[in-house]
Parts: C-alpha cells; sequence; structure tokens
C-alpha cells in the first residue's frame, strides 16, 4: 500500500494505525506548497482536493482512499483482534463514530481557518471558543483517570486527536487542561506514535533532498 502524507497533518493518525498494527505503507510526502511530492506523481490526480491523507490499496485498480477517519477504520477493521476500533452493529463502534465525527468537525476542522489566518476578529472569537470547548469535553471525558477516550485501550480516537493537537498553531491555549495534556503525553509516549513522527521526518528530508537537485 502507498501512504500520501504532509508534514504535521492528520495523515499522522494514520500513520499511528499502521504502527498500532505492525503493518507498512510506502510513505509518499506531498508538499502543500510546493505543490510536488516524492513520487513525482501530480497529487491533482491522487486527489483532486488536494489534501491528505491517501491511502492507495494494492488491488489490481489501485484503489485510493480518502478521509482520515475512513482509512483509520478501514485499517482497524482489517485487525479486529487489536482493539483498535468495536465492531461493526454494536452500539459501542456507534459512540465510535460518534466521537470521531466529533474530533473531525469540532476539532480538527475548526483549526484549519485559525491557522490559515482567514477570519476576522469575531470569527476568531467564535471558533477559539468552539475549539475550547470540545477539548474541554475531552478533558472532562478523561478526568476519571481512563487512560484513553474510551477506557484503557487505545483506539484511532485517540490517534485522531493526538494527529490534530494543532493548538499552538491555531493559537488555542490549552495548558488549563490537565487531564488533556496528560493524556497527549501518553500518547506521544507510544512506540507507535513515536516512530510515525520518525517516518515523517525522514521522507520530508528526502522530499528535500530531491528538491535541491
Amino acid at each position: 500500500m502507498k501512504l500520501y502524507i504532509a508534514q504535521a497533518t492528520c495523515s499522522l493518525a494514520v500513520q499511528a494505525v499502521f504502527n498500532e498494527l505492525g503493518l507498512s505503507a510506502e510513505l509518499v510526502h506531498y508538499d502543500v506548497f510546493g505543490k510536488t511530492t516524492t513520487d513525482n506523481i501530480s497529487f491533482a490526480n491522487v486527489n483532486p482536493l488536494a489534501y491528505v491523507p491517501v491511502l492507495e490499496l494494492d488491488s489490481g485498480d489501485h484503489e485510493r482512499l480518502t478521509e482520515t477517519i475512513v482509512i483509520a477504520a478501514y485499517l482497524a477493521d482489517r485487525h479486529p483482534q487489536s482493539g483498535l476500533i468495536p465492531a461493526h452493529g454494536t452500539l459501542e463502534r456507534v459512540r465510535m463514530d460518534q466521537l470521531l465525527t466529533f474530533i473531525a468537525t469540532e476539532i480538527a476542522q475548526k483549526h484549519i481557518p485559525l491557522m490559515r489566518k482567514l477570519m476576522t476578529p469575531e470569527g476568531i472569537a467564535f471558533t477559539t471558543n468552539k475549539l475550547l470547548n470540545a477539548y474541554a469535553s475531552l478533558d472532562a471525558r478523561l478526568a476519571d483517570g481512563r487512560a484513553y477516550l474510551t477506557g484503557e485501550q487505545f483506539t484511532v480516537a485517540d490517534a485522531y486527536v493526538w494527529a490534530t493537537m494543532w493548538h499552538e498553531r491555531s493559537g488555542v491555549k490549552l495548558d488549563h487542561l490537565k487531564h488533556l495534556m496528560a493524556y497527549i503525553a501518553r500518547i506521544e509516549a507510544r512506540p507507535s506514535v513515536q516512530k510515525a513522527l520518525k517516518d515523517e521526518a525522514e521522507v520530508v528530508r528526502q522530499h528535500q533532498e530531491q528538491l535541491a537537485v
């Protein structure tokens, strides 16, 4: 499989899931500013909407999957013994889908206009407050001492939250959310997450060397 990623984006969540499962994929870096990739393919042909992650399957037609929660769930569903996602048809799965959608809409997407400086002062205040409320809800969920969002088991939701902790880039202060910050530190200590960061840094370095030639 081939996984298209971009530096410091939600594609890190999919990398972490790959690593949790002991799987590997060929990583291809997409430079969102220079519009180039390490495999020299036009990214517009990979995903016309121009965002990552994109997972190219090994099937005969090399079908490509997009959307972080779709790719992460697809991988986890193929390895149910991992515990990374509940089984389809269960209430636990419905709760997980609800949580993943919440992370996508109320956290990941709320950061983007702030990071890109696309908002009026009123919009900044409104969106910052939305993010603070969203993160506060996660902090409250973790207040009972659980290790991860749904209990003691690391899941795809935890990978996604970690990969979208863009608060420093968007100017949202989260230091007061002690349970959340301790939770992120636990995630960052996982070998799968450390490997994701290392692998991303390496493919970015290779891309920069290609461009310098």
